[in-house]
Order: structure tokens, then C-alpha cells, then sequence
């Protein structure tokens, strides 16, 4: 459920990882709570999310890295697969967070960006990132969560203040753990080709900045031309024929079809003889669930689309999807509580023949962090 403006969310509210909630309830309707198990607590040290989905976007990019993930006591850390890195550290009590990005290759430098939940104007003062007694100043972005950012010519002193301290605070006194802020950094070096030059985040060196690993390349995704949308797109539209005979959409048609959730049906022509239809199939209090199916003309021979992730096996189901006729996409934003600050964030491509997915980014803990904070997981060109 959505809270109201300024309040923290609840440490107790159930979060919902998404490929768990499809699982659950892609044949299904929930309503009034997010369907789905409670979150999972146990930790995760150094695997490739590729390991999950031979089959997934990894697989079809020969010469781009796998996206990464690793946790390190309080601390968790992310690289992409154009290995573009994150590393995550938790307030106190569920206030507060602080991530370290960096982009790679030689010339990247860190940014560093903290927030929490604002209590009242409490966003509106001004406020530092303090850390063993030092105060960095910092420079609102974003007012409710309060999110803010080190000046650039501040970061990398400040990444290497996070690693060798003891004590951290954010804001008046929100403060954040530094219990694996070190490990999460050196790991970060490690995968970057950092450690022992003068661009490393936990063990700097005299290696110049150009023996540093460069970026490597991000898969070429090219969206098919667009097409007419005459007849296509429009509100309360019913399934077609052909695609109601789908044992899989009978299924969901028998659980939402008496429900508003039934109206939601969307569609959209990909070419002259391919259309695109979503099926309503599952409501929660702030997720919706749909199947993807690609048919021919009036609904015909209707197959499931195929969307990967980095994390999964590949699925015909979104949540919170949408089809956008202008960029040929389809994105998801799978929440993984009401107030938006965990969960994934995808998109694919329509390059003619299939769904390509072209970016995600994912933050798998319910820290308060802004989706414009998440980790990105996956990038292409």
C-alpha cells in the first residue's frame, strides 16, 4: 500500500521479489495484498546472475560481461553487463541508504549519492554525509525520499573514507552502516581491473589511470520499423477469439473476467500480419500481472512472447507492463512494495521477430532508495 507523503515505510512490510510474484500468480488473482512470498533474507556472495538462464540475454551477447551481484555483510554490490558497478550500504533501523556507482574504464570516476525518509521539513535543512567525524556536504536531488549527492571533485575521497571508517550518519542522524562497505569496494576494484592504480576505490596504488580495464561492449538491439496503430490500443477491448481458446488465458480469464482487472486487456500491431495482446491476469494492491502473446492478423495462431531477464527464465508475463507503439517496447515495473523503492524496472525491444530485453536495472532491498538510484543489471545500444 501506498503511505502517506513523508513516512517511512514499515520494516515489517512484505516485500515481493518479482519472477517470485509471477510465479505465484500468473494463473491467479490477488487482491487488496501483494501476492507473493515474503522476502528472502539470506545472503548472496559472488554469482553470476547468468548461472540462472542459459538461455537469457547473457547468452546471446558474445563478448559482453554477465551482470554480477555479491553481498558483504551489510553491503551489497552489483555490476552490469557493461560492467558499470554499484555498491549499496543500509541505514540503521531501515533509515537510510548510500551507494557508491561507478562507470568503467580509465577516465571513470565515482559518484556518491545518500538518502533516507524525511520526517516533515526536515528534507528542506541542510545536511552533510558525515563519516568518522567529518562532515561532507551534499547536494539535494530529490526531496521525498531524500536523496543527495557528493560534489564530483569530493567523491573518490569520500569512497575512500567509507571504506577505512568506523561510523557513518547522513542528515541530522540517520545513521549508516559501514559493516562491509570495504569487502563491497575492493570487489568493485577487483572486477574493474582498479586495484593498485590511482583510480581504486579501496586499495589505490601508483598504476596509472590507463592501465585500468577498458569498457566492454554493450549488445547492438535495432527496433523494427513502426506500424499503424488504426483499431489497435483501444480502452475495454475484448480478446480475440483465437486467443480465449489459450488453456493458459482460460485460466486467467476464469479468475479476473467478473473483475475490473478483466477490462485491462491491451493490444497493439507489431507488422502487417503480427499483432501484440496482454492479458489481465492477476491484481495485487500496487501490482498488476499480464500475459504477452504475439498472433497473427485477428488473433490467430497466438504464441507467448519470450521476455528474459538477467536473473530468470525467460516468461511471457510483466508487471505493471505496458506497450509503447513509439519505441516498439515493452516495459515492467515490478514493485516490490507500494512505495516504489525496490523491485525491477525492464524493457524489451520489438526488433521483428522477437523481444529483446534492452535495459533493467533491480534493487532487491526495500532501503528507501529512489528507482533513479536502482543498479542497473542489463544495457544495450
Amino acid at each position: 500500500m501506498y503511505r502517506r507523503s513523508g513516512a517511512a515505510p514499515s520494516t515489517g512490510e512484505k516485500q515481493v521479489n518479482h519472477w517470485q510474484l509471477t510465479a505465484v500468480c500468473a494463473g491467479g488473482l490477488a487482491i487488496l495484498s501483494a501476492c507473493g512470498p515474503a522476502d528472502a533474507s539470506g545472503d548472496k556472495t559472488a554469482s553470476l546472475r547468468a548461472a540462472a538462464a542459459s538461455s537469457g540475454p547473457q547468452a546471446a551477447a558474445p563478448g559482453a560481461m554477465a551482470s554480477e551481484d555479491a553481498s558483504f555483510r551489510d553491503w551489497i554490490a552489483v555490476c552490469d553487463n557493461g560492467n558499470a558497478c554499484f555498491a549499496y550500504g543500509p541505514g540503521r533501523e531501515g533509515f537510510g541508504w548510500i551507494r557508491v556507482a561507478v562507470e568503467p574504464g580509465p577516465d571513470a570516476r565515482p559518484e556518491v549519492a545518500a538518502g533516507y525518509w524525511p520526517d516533515g521539513a526536515e528534507a528542506t535543512r541542510s545536511f552533510a554525509l558525515t563519516i568518522d567525524g567529518t562532515d561532507y556536504p551534499m547536494t539535494l536531488a530529490v526531496n521525498e525520499p531524500v536523496a543527495a549527492e557528493v560534489p564530483a571533485a569530493r567523491a573518490l575521497d569520500v569512497v575512500r573514507a567509507l571504506a577505512s571508517g568506523g561510523t557513518a550518519r547522513i542528515g541530522p542522524d540517520h545513521e549508516l552502516s559501514l559493516s562491509g562497505a570495504a569487502a563491497a569496494l575492493l570487489w568493485i576494484d577487483e572486477r574493474q581491473g582498479r586495484v593498485d592504480t590511482v583510480t581504486a576505490l579501496r586499495r589505490p596504488g601508483i598504476r596509472p589511470a590507463s592501465t585500468v580495464r577498458a569498457a566492454p561492449p554493450l549488445p547492438v538491439v535495432t527496433p523494427a520499423a513502426a506500424a499503424s496503430q488504426d483499431g489497435y490500443g483501444d480502452e475495454n477491448q475484448s480478446l480475440p477469439a483465437a486467443l480465449e481458446t489459450v488453456p493458459a488465458v482460460m485460466a486467467c480469464r476464469s479468475e479476473t473476467s467478473e473483475h475490473w482487472i478483466g477490462k485491462e486487456v491491451m493490444s497493439a500491431r507489431l507488422n502487417a500480419a503480427t499483432e501484440l495482446w496482454a492479458v489481465p491476469c492477476f491484481a495485487g494492491a500496487y501490482n498488476m500481472g499480464h500475459d504477452w502473446y504475439i498472433t497473427g492478423p485477428g488473433g490467430r495462431n497466438p504464441r507467448p512472447a519470450r521476455l528474459t531477464s538477467t536473473s530468470d527464465e525467460p516468461t511471457a508475463s510483466t508487471i505493471n507492463g505496458g506497450y509503447s507503439p513509439e519505441t516498439r517496447t515493452i516495459t515492467a515495473f515490478a514493485k516490490g512494495r507500494g512505495v516504489g523503492d525496490c523491485g525491477t524496472a525492464s524493457t524489451w525491444t520489438w526488433t521483428g521477430g522477437e523481444f529483446v530485453l534492452t535495459s533493467e536495472s533491480e534493487m532487491r532491498e526495500c532501503w528507501g532508495v529512489p528507482a533513479d538510484y536502482w543498479p542497473t543489471t542489463w544495457r544495450t545500444r
